[in-house]
């Protein structure tokens, strides 16, 4: 097992290294949705370009832990070509994931999704504080994906 917990930590430190899509989208056309952790000081912007109802382009800013960070750039990479469907699928299957779904969300989601790297993540449940800086970016693009074009 300290192999695998040795890839993902090497996962992790990639993105929050080497974060992809990070950057800002001239808003409008693109959404920009803000989001903010006040138990860590976390903040994450996401902007959302879609054509049609698939996710055209997506960038990310914001600082926080590499939890935070790492969380939001694979989110970028999950998420980037889907469609709008295929994007709430994955954040509810990453979310699931952390045990992070809510009441609101659907439980019975029928649609099978394959995390890949987000699996790294999966670790975060051991420390039940950090699964708030995991889902920051998750949360902000689910309020990007409700915002009026």
């Amino acid at each position: 097992m300290a192999g695998l917990e040795d890839l993902y930590r090497e996962i992790i430190l990639d993105h929050y290294k080497s974060p992809r899509n990070k950057g800002a989208l001239e808003t409008p056309p693109a959404r920009r949705a803000e989001g903010f952790n006040p138990l860590c000081g976390d903040e994450s912007v996401v902007y959302l370009l879609l054509d049609g109802d698939r996710v055209s382009d997506v960038k990310i800013g914001g600082q926080g832990c590499s939890i935070s960070q790492s969380s939001a750039s694979m989110m970028t990479t999950a998420v980037k070509g889907k469609t709008v469907v295929e994007a709430r699928h994955i954040i509810h299957a990453f979310k699931s994931l952390l045990g992070a779904v809510e009441e609101t969300d659907h439980d019975d989601d029928p649609h099978p999704v394959n995390l890949g790297d987000l699996q790294a993540l999966s670790g975060v449940t051991k420390f039940p504080t950090r699964i708030k800086c995991a889902t920051l970016a998750w949360n902000t693009l689910s309020e990007a994906l409700d915002l009026d074009a």
